[in-house]
């Protein structure tokens, strides 16, 4: 009653000032003797729910953080081979009947521990703490075991690959700990499968948890160094991702989380992988010739659908969690699309469809997907305005009059600067030279009247200087001049001019502005056809 009374009152509680270490020591071993005692079984849980509440107080561990406390808490949780520990197996018998709440509390013991502690880190990586998860995750076909267990399993995993990098290997080679992950999804996919209903919202919680853990795993891989078996393995992950992608969920939430969740492992695949996420028509979950917005390529597209819907849905989110929200979907989209032709083919058909009545207005004015995108270019969020400029610039194949004609010069000029390329010309990719929808009748007639700056089609203007003498034009040209070095040296703007490395270079002094007037042909244009 004790116990269950201070569990009661600390629910909440993170840290224990008013504890001193002699008092909290003498609590701890009290507590672990209960926890050793095969005669205090109903007091297991209130046990271990206290041992929970005062792991969570980081400045207060040591006592927690010995061999003995960690084994016995592994033993509750029920991951201690006890092959060589038969003293401990009274405890275990009384327990062997699957108190699901006794191995769950020991289980949020741990993750408390492995959370807040280095020491408890490099301990659990090294005393059968991953060998016991990863031999229970070979078990999780068993209907009788609870979702808590199998949840806080892989809430440790996590921890333990995120925090341990000595674990990935081991886990990834030793173990086959990538093909076992992968089943557990597998299974919770075929199993929605055949009951011809969505996966539930616990069913996506563990599929999220299993995600992270596959990105601690493969973030580290050295993807032009796989062997076969390594190929294939990751081969057949692309292939479960596309499955999640296009899976039904119970709550649009959950799809949201699980989709957010997807990204992050889908980003260090090996190229030739990322064919996986497409099928032939015949194959996929959309019958024949229904719905035309999959189909490409001869190809379904409807994962690739999915990833773009969800990139759409995050850029409604508020500016203060951009940078959570769209750098791992960029991330996905970029990678899939740098490596994958059919991929980028379709994502620009459905970013960049061909300009019409668009021009009108500024790229970035609307609430389509290249309006949006364009929009971010200026972002105050360095991040994620260089993954929009990367995303775009891959679509237009790393062309510049592409860019241009798209995002309009000024939206672009950051990552042109960046890459040396203000001057005009081509990235470093490697695209095909295959035409990809010329240009439109309409954006042909309008092409000579569209502000190559803005992006926008611009009526005629007046000449400014029209009936002015040569002097009063040169008069308001150092007026200019005078005004723009004034603002220079009282360091409120660095003009620059383009470098022959196509990357603006400071000027000293204004007057340098003039010099080399006559642009090189690169920086002229060699025109913004589609069809190079």
């Amino acid at each position: 009653m004790i116990l269950f009374s201070f569990v009661l009152q600390n629910a909440q509680t993170i840290k224990f000032p008013n504890v001193n270490s002699d008092l909290r020591q003498k609590c701890v071993d009290g507590l672990l003797s209960w926890l050793k005692s095969p005669a205090s079984t109903k007091c297991y849980r209130p046990c271990l729910e206290t041992l929970r509440i005062l792991s969570r107080d980081k400045d207060q561990l040591e006592c927690l953080l010995t061999e003995e406390t960690l084994s016995l808490l592994m033993l509750h949780a029920g991951l201690k081979d006890l092959s060589e520990e038969e003293e401990d197996e009274d405890i275990v018998s009384n327990n062997q009947d699957g108190d699901a709440e006794v191995i769950v509390e020991a289980q949020k013991c741990l993750c408390n521990l492995i959370f807040n502690s280095p020491k408890a880190q490099k301990m659990c990586s090294k005393n059968g703490c991953v060998e016991g998860i990863v031999q229970r995750l070979k078990t999780y076909k068993d209907p009788e075991l609870k979702f808590d267990i199998k949840f806080f399993d892989m809430k440790m995993l996590f921890l333990l690959t995120a925090l341990c990098q000595d674990t990935r290997p081991k886990i990834r080679h030793d173990m086959h700990g990538i093909t076992y992950l992968v089943e557990v999804i597998d299974l919770s996919l075929r199993d929605a499968e055949e009951k011809g209903s969505p996966l539930t919202d616990q069913e996506v919680e563990l599929c999220c948890e299993i995600l992270k853990i596959l990105f601690n795993l493969t973030v580290s891989v050295d993807k032009n160094a796989l062997d076969e078996e390594e190929e294939a393995h990751f081969m057949r992950l692309v292939s479960v991702l596309h499955d999640l992608l296009i899976c039904q969920t119970a709550t649009k939430d959950k799809r949201e989380e699980l989709q957010r969740s997807h990204s992050e492992p889908v980003n260090h695949m090996p190229r030739d992988c990322y064919e996986e996420l497409l099928t032939p028509l015949n194959e996929g979950a959309v019958g024949g010739m229904e719905n035309k917005d999959v189909e490409y390529d001869g190809k379904n597209m409807e994962a690739i659908l999915a990833l773009l819907d969800f990139l759409y849905k995050r850029l409604d989110k508020p500016t203060k969690s951009l940078k959570e929200s769209l750098i791992p979907i960029l991330h996905c989209l970029c990678e899939t699309c740098r490596s994958n032709r059919s991929i980028r083919k379709f994502c620009r058909t459905k970013v960049l469809p061909p300009l019409r009545d668009e021009v009108k207005h500024l790229p970035q004015e609307g609430d389509s997907l290249r309006n949006r995108l364009c929009k971010l270019l200026t972002s105050a969020v360095s991040e994620v305005k260089d993954l929009c400029a990367d995303f775009l610039f891959i679509l237009c194949k790393e062309s510049v009059d592409r860019m241009v004609k798209y995002t309009g010069y000024g939206n672009a000029a950051g990552l042109l600067a960046n890459r040396g390329l203000m001057l005009g010309g081509r990235g470093d990719g490697n695209y095909s030279s295959d035409s990809e929808d010329s240009e439109t009748e309409e954006y042909s007639q309008l092409k000579e009247q569209i502000n190559p700056v803005t992006g926008k089609l611009e009526g005629e203007k007046s000449n400014p200087c029209e009936g002015m003498t040569e002097e009063q034009k040169e008069y308001e040209a150092m007026k200019l001049v005078g005004l723009m070095d004034k603002l220079q040296r009282g360091g409120l703007v660095q003009p620059s001019r383009i470098g022959e490395d196509g990357r603006p270079v400071p000027v000293e002094h204004m007057l340098e502005l003039t010099e080399g007037i006559n642009l090189p042909p690169q920086a002229r244009g060699t025109g913004d056809s589609d069809s190079d």
